[in-house]
């Protein structure tokens, strides 16, 4: 966990020319749009944002689920996170019981607000027991937590809507900053004159506190009107000039919304904002193409502390992650929440309770229907093993958005083997994970980069897919006949037969860097134990697909026989200064796949790879 004044203390020291940026969501009302929004974090927090927020819904409504998102993004989404906090509907003795849950939780950043009224209310009352303004709530935090939470206020350049003063407003606005508030994020605004004023007063009566500017994108034209007109923002001219000529054109007002922000965005930028706060709306797209307009994501360079984005839990440690969770972080992080700690240099503790248990969340009949239909669409209804081959391919080339084993479109360094991955696929092997080898690549490598600049990093060729048991057979010849003694290979089905060449207690570093001033990091592992543990969610995620269909279905009994008698694949190539792995794997298991398609292949005897290969 970190505290976003720290960070943003810490950015405006280290990259006084570049301003950062954050992002702002609400508590979506259904399962099916929270479960959306997960998806939405993983996507955005590439981008790298000093910190997300999540609203507080009128009245305290979606209190529980705010509180539930946030603890999400924080623990499973590695993003630092920010909750806002109203005193709406809510006593003392309430707000004490939600900061002690925070606290527990990690979470150290709040928004403390005085909040709108509940829904059917049109004027804000105190509630008995509670608080009466923002303030309150901040010296409340200060005084029965102390330093413990980074707290951020509200900030309105052209007045609180019930502010009959704009003076004694800014006023309210110094009090909460001298009762303890870290900074301030101001409403949204479409007049950068006005938030430039603004900012200039808070300056002269000692506001020194960095004050933000929440930026929300015109997304639509009613939401526009709608927001504008509530908040009674002062809309210049030229933007209702521009937008009335397009407002029955959806995406020509989504162009002109990037445009104008691009352009706000700038001139708050050349005046010296330390840093941009976007009311994303729970939308992406338009928000990312505003940061590329501005050159704010770099896609030059990696930004990347680690192959991976770490978990921002309570005292972690962990410097280290089995590579088998590459595309599915949020399960292993659910995997190893209630550990004392992370594993710090090497990755253990079988013994651990936690260890190897699955998680899986259980949603309304609503939301499992709409789930289905979104499966069904991307992933059909597949008749053979060819079927499913090409089902994998769409996913690679980026024509459908997701598969069980796999939360997000293949990561960039793909595409150095993508053309073999392919070929894997085409003929049977279907992958679930992989990365290519790397010598030496410079540690701000936009593709394989990660750590601090003017490292090195390195990986060895990895590669996991399921593969038919006898297929698995003729490898394993093929394997022993070509005496590729730098792979590294483990196998495992559903049952739990395993056979491997290492042995049951190998750690086998696949990922490290080199860095000035640093031991060798070496932060990702193939090592046998959690490859075991994983199968156990390799195979179940099999469920996620044939569950689509009713029992008796060609789809599904498909699934089943290849949930039941395949194998589960890991081969990592040793070699990382000139191995081949991908290309001569494919050249092992093409004899195979023509006679498996033929049906001509026969069927395995019992194998081991420990005396096949080495015996």
């Amino acid at each position: 966990m970190s505290k976003i004044s720290d960070k943003i203390a810490h950015h405006v020291r280290e990259f006084p020319e570049k301003p950062f940026f954050s992002f702002e969501y609400f508590p979506p009302k259904s399962e099916i749009g929270t479960m959306n929004l997960f998806e939405r974090f993983d996507r955005m927090a590439q981008l790298n944002p000093l910190w997300v927020d999540v609203t507080w819904g009128a009245g305290g409504s979606t209190a529980d689920h705010t509180f539930d998102i946030c603890v999400d993004a924080l623990k499973c989404r590695g993003l630092d996170v920010m909750m806002h906090l109203t005193c709406t509907n809510i006593t003392e003795e309430s707000i004490r019981s939600v900061l002690d849950k925070c606290k527990d939780a990690g979470i150290c950043n709040i928004l403390a607000l005085r909040g709108d009224p509940p829904d059917g209310q049109s004027r804000w009352s105190q509630t008995e027991g509670g608080f009466n303004h923002a303030i309150d709530l901040v010296k409340y935090m200060r005084q029965n937590y102390g330093d413990f939470f980074c707290i951020a206020v509200a900030g309105y350049p052209e007045g609180h809507l019930e502010a009959d003063d704009m003076e004694r407003d800014l006023k309210y606005l110094k009090e909460k900053v001298d009762a303890g508030a870290n900074f301030i994020i101001t409403q949204l605004f479409f007049d950068n004159q006005v938030f430039l004023d603004f900012d200039k007063r808070c300056k002269d009566i000692g506001i020194n506190v960095p004050v933000l500017p929440g930026i929300m994108p015109i997304q639509s034209y009613a939401g526009f009107r709608k927001m504008t007109d509530f908040c009674k923002c002062k809309v210049p001219r030229c933007i209702d000039d521009g937008l009335d000529p397009v407002k029955d054109d959806e995406r020509k007002v989504k162009d002109f919304g990037v445009e104008v922000g691009i352009k706000m965005c700038n001139q708050l930028i050349q005046a010296g904002v330390p840093g941009l706060h976007f009311y994303t709306l729970n939308l992406e797209t338009t928000v990312l193409r505003i940061l590329n307009g501005l050159q704010l994501v770099d896609d030059w360079q990696s930004m990347r502390e680690l192959p991976w984005r770490p978990a921002k839990l309570k005292e972690s440690k962990e410097s280290v992650r089995p590579i088998f969770w590459a595309n599915r972080p949020s399960s292993y992080i659910k995997r190893t929440e209630t550990w004392d700690d992370f594993p710090n240099g090497r990755f253990g503790n079988k013994d651990s309770p936690a260890y190897g248990e699955c998680v899986f969340v259980s949603y309304s009949k609503e939301s499992q229907t709409k789930i289905k239909k979104d499966r069904l669409d991307m992933w059909g209804y597949p008749e053979t093993v060819q079927d499913i081959t090409s089902t994998i391919i769409k996913f690679l080339k980026g024509d459908i958005k997701r598969l069980p084993w796999c939360q997000d479109a293949p990561s960039k360094e793909t595409n150095f083997v993508l053309k073999q991955i392919l070929k894997l696929n085409a003929i049977g092997a279907l992958t679930t994970n992989s990365q290519p080898r790397v010598n030496g690549a410079l540690s701000s490598d936009p593709y394989v980069g990660w750590g601090p600049p003017n490292g090195f990093v390195y990986q060895k060729a990895y590669v996991e897919f399921f593969l038919s048991k006898e297929r698995l057979q003729h490898l394993l010849n093929a394997i022993e006949a070509e005496r590729l003694n730098n792979w590294s290979i483990n196998a495992i089905n559903r049952e739990g037969h395993w056979e491997s060449n290492t042995g049951p207690k190998c750690v086998n570093a696949v990922t490290w860097g080199v860095f000035p001033g640093s031991e060798i990091i070496q932060p990702t592992v193939v090592d046998t134990q959690s490859f075991i543990a994983w199968k156990t969610e390799a195979f179940d995620l099999w469920d996620e697909w044939k569950n689509l269909y009713e029992d008796g279905h060609k789809s599904k009994e498909l699934l089943e026989d290849i949930q039941s008698t395949w194998y589960l694949v890991s081969i990592v190539d040793n070699d990382y200064l000139s191995g081949d792995m991908f290309t001569i794997l494919v050249k092992l298991l093409e004899d195979s796949w023509e006679r498996y398609s033929e049906g001509s292949i026969e069927k395995a005897a019992s194998f081991s790879i420990r005396t096949r290969l080495y015996g």
